[in-house]
């Protein structure tokens, strides 16, 4: 059953990667036959520049109110999808693991809602050692050099690392650069906007279709 979830989650981040990914390249390719029918007075390739430029940015406006309405939902799936990390650690997810790893440190904070998550986890639950997960290290506390990841040894049940759970500090995080985050979106609505009016206007100053421009290669 865990493997499972597991492979659900790991599933799950694919599809995301996969869909940024195609999301990039498509984005390459607008621009490309946008430039190309600047350059050469294409209106077709000037009207299709546009009308994706119209799509991507309706589909972002659609995508933005989808995560607002359905917050609570992506909130516990990706409590469950971290939850299944946490307790198959380490297992065979070596992207989801790193990305955690990496999270917990830069974040400093341990477990998704707490160093009590870490409880569930195979490894610590069934060691003799006193066993913690290295990422969660504070490093203002000794030793001062640990893997960044993996799992560490303590000296005694009380764990030297960041008390405060990710789902808090990732919120903090949020609220405390949530100016910065919106003034980028705005940034990128406002150069899509502008990319449409201009891309209209010079379809507008084009009178007529010349096929012959299109460069042969």
């Amino acid at each position: 059953m865990a493997k499972g979830c597991i492979a659900d989650s790991s599933m799950v981040l694919k599809v995301v990667s996969y869909i940024l990914i195609g999301v990039g390249s498509f984005s390459m390719l607008l621009g490309f036959l946008g430039c190309l029918g600047a350059i050469y007075e294409i209106r077709c390739l000037l009207g299709l520049y546009f009308t994706c430029l119209l799509l991507i940015l309706l589909a972002q406006v659609a995508a933005a109110i989808l995560i607002y309405f359905q917050r609570d939902l992506l909130r516990k799936e990706a409590n469950e999808i971290v939850s299944q990390v946490v307790v198959n650690y380490p297992g065979q997810n070596k992207t989801a693991e790193q990305a955690w790893d990496y999270l917990q440190r830069t974040m400093q904070c341990c477990g998704w809602n707490g160093r009590l998550d870490w409880d569930a986890n195979h490894m610590i639950s069934n060691s003799s050692l006193e066993l913690y997960p290295c990422s969660c290290h504070n490093a203002s506390l000794p030793p001062p050099n640990v893997a960044d990841s993996g799992f560490c040894e303590a000296s005694s049940n009380d764990w030297p690392i960041y008390e405060t759970g990710c789902l808090e500090n990732v919120g903090s995080w949020l609220f405390t650069n949530y100016g910065i985050i919106l003034g980028i979106c705005l940034g990128v609505a406002v150069i899509e906007l502008l990319g449409m009016i201009l891309s209209m206007g010079l379809c507008k100053s084009v009178h007529q279709e010349d096929y012959t421009k299109v460069p042969k290669y």
